[in-house]
């Protein structure tokens, strides 16, 4: 018998998309499930599906029965039924009020770890109904987030971005925001460091000496704008505060700074933490992740409790899955196509897909149709091309709205 891994009350429960008989193949193959279940699994492809890591195998079959007994289904490993597994990744099938029945019943159980499974679960059912978000700046402005997508536009204050044409400085940043802001973006998002693959590193000197005039002259002549600095060092973050941003994009998850963690805690602005593996310098030599929508929710789930201990709100925080940072063009897709299992953190949801290299050749092209994928899926894209992702969102919304 395996001896049962100790998560120490913390179990990992996230939603996934199951669309049709593919999905439910991969998921209940990931599992383990005995393949003869498979036929009356994948008519159940429509519900709800919650996919959650390491059960106790006990755990595993009452919940199976139970959700059985309620019209829905639970996968399980194919040794669950006859004790030859000690735990089991599940797969938990049914309708809201399928649910709601099951986490009734749960809670007469406190054994097997079923406890802390249900505490679980009704966060996250809950959370994946949230819908609207509000923050308030230090510069007093409210960034009212929602599911109707808007856009944050990249000013680029370095010589060497990944797309040459981004690339500005503090004389003509201001001609290219009111551009950005005239064709409809949301949020100004200013960097003075690239991050990407085998971008050398700036001092903190440098990046301030980039960084701070523009955001004074932004913030001057654009009093009523929303500005994010684009940053992983906690000094930056705080003078960045000091001349008025709003937000503090961080790609490292303050894991690239020892700093960034007290800073944003000190500030307690809203702040966008990003799902990173290694570093700009040697993230491109990464090998590409077996399970990474898993991987990115069980980082995020970790994160968000750091944050909390050291004094940022949760309310203040936007998560960015990173593509691209650390992951491979499958793990791009994976991440995107599983979107909303982000939603069981009850945050608004940035992503940072713009012209990157798995969007294929024609990056912008790739760009718009991840744009028009992800519309009314995420809050926030971060894009080089307003104008472009504008009308790509328009035109996804009114198919979606029909």
């Amino acid at each position: 018998m395996r001896k049962v891994i100790n998560l120490q009350g913390n179990i990992s429960v996230y939603p996934v998309n199951v669309s049709g008989a593919k999905d439910m193949k991969e998921l209940c193959g990931r599992i383990g499930t005995d393949p003869g279940a498979l036929s009356y699994l994948i008519p159940k492809s429509k519900m709800l599906h919650f996919y959650a890591e390491h059960i106790d195998y006990r755990a595993a079959g009452f919940l199976k029965q139970e959700m059985l007994s309620r019209g829905g289904d639970v996968a399980v490993a194919k040794h669950v039924i006859d004790g030859r597994t000690d735990y089991s990744d599940i797969l938990i099938m049914g309708t809201a009020s399928q649910f709601r029945r099951l986490i009734e019943k749960m809670k007469a159980m406190d054994i097997w770890g079923i406890k802390d499974l249900r505490e679980a679960l009704t966060e996250a059912l809950r959370n994946v109904n949230a819908r609207h978000w509000e923050m308030t700046s230090p510069a007093g402005h409210t960034i009212t987030l929602g599911h109707d997508t808007k856009l944050m536009a990249i000013l680029n204050l370095t010589p060497d971005s990944f797309h040459a044409p981004s690339r500005t400085d503090d004389r003509g940043i201001l001609g290219r925001a009111e551009e950005f802001l005239s064709e409809g973006a949301y949020i100004l998002d200013v960097g003075a460091e690239s991050t990407r693959p085998g971008a050398e590193a700036v001092s903190e000197s440098e990046e301030a000496e980039r960084l701070l005039p523009a955001l004074r002259v932004l913030r001057r002549e654009f009093p009523d704008a929303i500005i994010s600095v684009d940053t992983y060092k906690g000094e930056i973050a705080r003078l960045a505060a000091l001349e008025g941003a709003d937000i503090i994009n961080d790609i490292g998850g303050f894991g690239l700074d020892a700093g960034m963690l007290g800073a944003v805690a000190e500030l307690n602005m809203p702040y966008v933490l990003s799902h990173i593996k290694g570093t700009p310098q040697n993230m491109a030599g990464l090998e590409g992740s077996p399970d990474i929508v898993g991987e990115v929710n069980r980082y995020f789930s970790g994160k968000l409790a750091a944050l909390e201990e050291a004094g940022l709100k949760r309310e203040n925080v936007i998560i960015d899955p990173g593509l691209g940072f650390g992951k491979s063009s499958g793990d791009n897709f994976a991440i995107l196509k599983d979107i909303e299992s982000l939603r069981v953190f009850g945050r608004p949801v940035l992503v940072g897909h713009s012209r990157k290299r798995f969007t294929g050749t024609d990056r912008l092209s790739g760009t718009l149709a991840v744009s028009a994928v992800l519309a009314g899926r995420v809050s926030l894209l971060r894009v080089h091309d307003v104008r472009e992702n504008v009308e790509a969102l328009r035109v996804a919304e009114g198919v979606r709205n029909g």
